[in-house]
């Protein structure tokens, strides 16, 4: 992977506020999506051009099928324990026939006279397919995106719930750093074939350019997100950062504000709160610190409350009548 070349001290995490929420931050977790299932189709999936000869092609196909095929055929044996010698034979020639009969198949079908062009021509389409879908069936991880800054109204909108939700601040760790990548906007999605048996045949530049390409492109459109990226596995996960403060939208309810400041009244390391403003004269942001005393203000005990009417009902009663009351 493309290590950045300045990491940033501090990143955000736009998110509504939800109960899912709450947990993830009083369990300090985080959530590693599924690419699969980002709101842009195109994030994370490159295309593959056939930049190479059918044979280059073939052979870099057969590599990734057979190394998919060994991974899933050796979890099911395990799975019923099946590990001896005669077992690992067995699995890696069923995943050389598998390999050998999806090329075989390219080529009987590219024979088709209904398909336009030269047969030379439409197997290779159909060889870099093949490769482009083995390819991203190879990067079976999860991602945890991550924002550059808290004041992007865009991001509140699309990512903090119409300005509803909460954005997270993260201190970043010289110890996390190796571990964030910087999404690059714009550009091709074009990774060629001939870089992707380079990947395979172990030269290092061309792992990187294929990790690239899969996983840190996205179109110029959204480069207002300034995102990093942090790869692991799909799911929950132990938060690799230090929870640094939590800031609240626009439109964020008092008390979601109160509950949320509550949670992490007591917390050994304390967590800042702030809340976002409008400047006046501009369509900026900018956020102020809370102490947590206004919301205690908003929400107090019910004595306390009754207490603070007794205290405005004073001057107009007598002090016999409020004893009584």
């Amino acid at each position: 992977m493309v290590k950045a070349v300045r990491t940033p001290s501090k990143l955000y995490k736009y998110r509504t506020f939800s109960t899912q929420t709450l947990d993830l931050l009083v369990t300090d977790q985080v959530y590693f999506a599924d690419p699969t299932k980002f709101n842009d189709p195109l994030d994370t999936r490159p295309y593959v051009r056939p930049d190479a000869s059918a044979e280059v092609l073939q052979e870099a196909l057969q590599q990734l099928i057979e190394r998919r095929m060994e991974s899933e055929l050796k979890t099911a044996a395990e799975a019923i324990h099946y590990r001896g010698p005669k077992t690992q034979s067995r699995i890696s020639e069923l995943s050389r026939v598998q390999a050998q009969n999806s090329i075989r198949d390219i080529a009987y079908l590219a024979s088709d006279p209904e398909y336009a062009g030269h047969e030379e021509e439409v197997e290779l389409d159909m060889l870099a397919y093949r490769l482009q879908e083995e390819l991203l069936r190879r990067y079976d991880k999860g991602i945890l995106s991550l924002a550059g800054r808290f004041d992007c109204p865009l991001m509140w909108s699309h990512y903090g719930d119409q300005h509803n939700g909460i954005c997270i601040g993260y201190s970043v760790p010289d110890e996390q750093a190796v571990q964030l990548h910087q999404v690059i906007y714009g550009g091709s999605r074009v990774i060629e074939a001939s870089r992707v048996a380079a990947m395979l045949s172990g030269e290092p530049q061309a792992q990187n350019d294929v990790d690239s390409a899969v996983l840190l492109r996205k179109a110029k459109d959204w480069k207002y997100e300034k995102e990093w990226r942090v790869i692991g596995p799909k799911g929950l996960a132990e938060n690799p950062f230090v929870l640094a403060d939590i800031t609240f939208g626009l439109r964020c309810s008092g008390a979601v504000k109160y509950a949320v400041m509550s949670a992490f009244q007591d917390r050994v390391d304390p967590v800042k709160f702030y809340e976002i403003r409008e400047e006046s004269s501009s369509f900026n942001l900018k956020r102020r610190q809370l102490t947590g005393r206004e919301f205690e203000n908003y929400y107090p005990k019910s004595a306390q409350r009754n207490r603070a009417i007794f205290h405005m009902l004073e001057p107009l009663v007598g002090e016999d009548e409020i004893l009584e009351t």
